[in-house]
């Protein structure tokens, strides 16, 4: 890079931001702002490169001197800037104060406004959340998200009046295919709940069909049977378990299925003064995607890179206490989380599957669950799941915890009391008191789970036997399948 110009370095550094090349990005946008420092644009995308590869305090400081700089769209920076402070340093005031300023410099910006609701929703907030894409409306009368959020607010305060009404007139109104999706999802939870269930199922078949139709990407069952097979191939039953030591106490991580209580779980754990509640953190997918080929890479990392790559993902743990890690799909990487924490200890959440696939179809998931739009797709990706959990059963069964849903709702006192004792931790009685939770949800749930422990979600999918029938006759088919298998090994 010596005797290069700014320019010159700018337009060298263009290719790797495509290609995601996120280090050698970095090194010459460092160089070229070393030259020159008054390059706005230089700074946000130095900025979008550091938060790729989780620099993220480094990537606050280049938002700003964009802004300070005089960056074209500021909005844009301080909305980065705020889903940085919530999504990963856990500062949900500051990013509420970073929304607020993206707001100002644009009060047309509607994404400020639905990321400021959002994140009300998260704290639990409802009339600051409702507000906020009340705002949004002002700026975009039809905006599908603005609605369907609303709708959902009302539903879980209790002013379900007019709601169904509401919703359907803006679909009416509606004139993207997206918002027409995010709108009928709605509906049909708002009709779900006025126990119109051929009405509500109408609305959630209509509403994936389009979703479906418009994902940037679809499920592929080839390529995810193959990913388990190379999972089971990096990970055998006689592989040897180290043992480490460290000052700070491994996380309690919770995986299972989506939609199959983990957020329920969490809420309930995070009432015991030694646990911290973390959510639905990135990184250890964010690690696995990093290490190529996954997960033969990961299976196969040296002494020196565990030490490392475990201290590196201890920086989100508190001072004290124990952090929870409670993505769902975390169940993939149970051979990772056990390379850098061989301590640890699984919380596995397990519900009655037919219950799990109808709350999955249920849900908007947008690009995150590429199944979730389709019956078939859910079976399927369910069964590989079973494969792979059997497995982890076989190789690591002293540390894997099943907790289950239907058990906890039916009997909530014992199912904690138990739990609480199988993770090692002493008894408080606080644990069995609700609202003593975090306050903090950063999931689909977040209005369910602060309610009081409830049977109606148990048993959900018998409303709509008569609309499941293929599923339920194939899911019965793979559980004789699965449980054959595991009698013949």
């Amino acid at each position: 890079m010596s005797g290069a110009s700014s320019s010159e370095l700018l337009k060298k550094a263009e290719p790797h931001l495509r290609r995601g090349e996120w280090e050698q990005a970095i090194a010459l946008l460092q160089a070229s702002l070393a030259i020159d420092s008054a390059q706005p644009d230089a700074w946000f995308n130095l900025a979008w490169a550091q938060r790729a590869v989780r620099s993220f305090d480094d990537a606050l400081g280049s938002y700003q001197e964009a802004i300070d700089r005089g960056v074209s769209h500021p909005e844009e920076a301080y909305v980065n800037r705020a889903a940085i402070l919530s999504d990963h340093l856990f500062n949900p005031q500051r990013a509420i104060a970073e929304l607020e300023a993206a707001s100002l410099a644009n009060p047309s910006f509607v994404p400020a406004l639905l990321n400021l609701g959002n994140l009300y929703e998260d704290l639990g907030v409802p009339d600051l959340a409702r507000a906020a894409y009340g705002r949004a409306l002002e700026v975009h009368p039809g905006n599908g998200r603005a609605h369907a959020r609303i709708a959902m607010i009302d539903l879980a305060v209790g002013a379900s009046a007019g709601v169904v009404d509401r919703l359907r007139k803006a679909i009416d109104q509606t004139t993207t295919l997206e918002d027409r999706a995010e709108l009928l999802f709605a509906l049909g939870t708002a009709l779900d709940g006025a126990a119109a269930y051929d009405d509500a199922f109408q609305a959630f078949e209509a509403a994936n069909w389009i979703a479906r139709s418009i994902a940037p990407q679809r499920y592929d069952p080839i390529a995810q049977e193959a990913l388990v097979d190379r999972l089971i191939a990096a990970y055998p039953a006689d592989r040897p378990v180290a043992v480490a030591g460290s000052p700070v106490q491994a996380p309690i991580f919770i995986c299972g299925m989506f939609r199959s209580g983990s957020t329920l779980l969490e809420q309930i754990l995070g009432r015991h003064s030694a646990v911290h509640c973390g959510g639905e953190l990135e990184a250890l997918p964010a690690l696995a995607r990093s290490l190529r080929p996954y997960p033969e890479a990961a299976a196969a990392l040296s002494a020196e890179q565990v030490v490392a790559l475990r201290a590196d993902y201890l920086k989100l743990a508190p001072a004290t206490g124990i952090l929870t890690d409670k993505r769902c799909d975390n169940f993939l990487h149970i051979g990772l989380i056990k390379t850098l924490f061989p301590e640890s200890k699984i919380v596995h959440t397990r519900r009655n599957a037919l219950d799990t696939f109808l709350s999955v179809y249920f849900l908007h998931f947008g690009e995150g669950v590429t199944y979730g739009n389709d019956l078939s797709e859910i079976l399927h990706f369910y069964r590989q799941y079973l494969r792979l959990m059997a497995h982890w059963r076989k190789v690591f069964s002293n540390d894997i915890i099943d907790f289950d849903y239907d058990h906890l709702v039916a009997e909530p006192d014992k199912a904690i009391f138990d739990l609480i004792g199988e993770l090692g931790l002493p008894w408080e009685d606080g644990c069995l008191v609700a609202g003593s939770e975090a306050n903090v949800v950063r999931t689909a749930s977040a209005w369910q789970v602060r309610a009081p422990v409830h049977r109606r979600s148990s048993g959900r999918w018998q409303r709509y036997r008569h609309r499941l029938e293929g599923v339920v006759a194939a899911l019965a088919e793979m559980q004789e399948d699965v449980a054959s298998r595991s009698t013949i090994s």
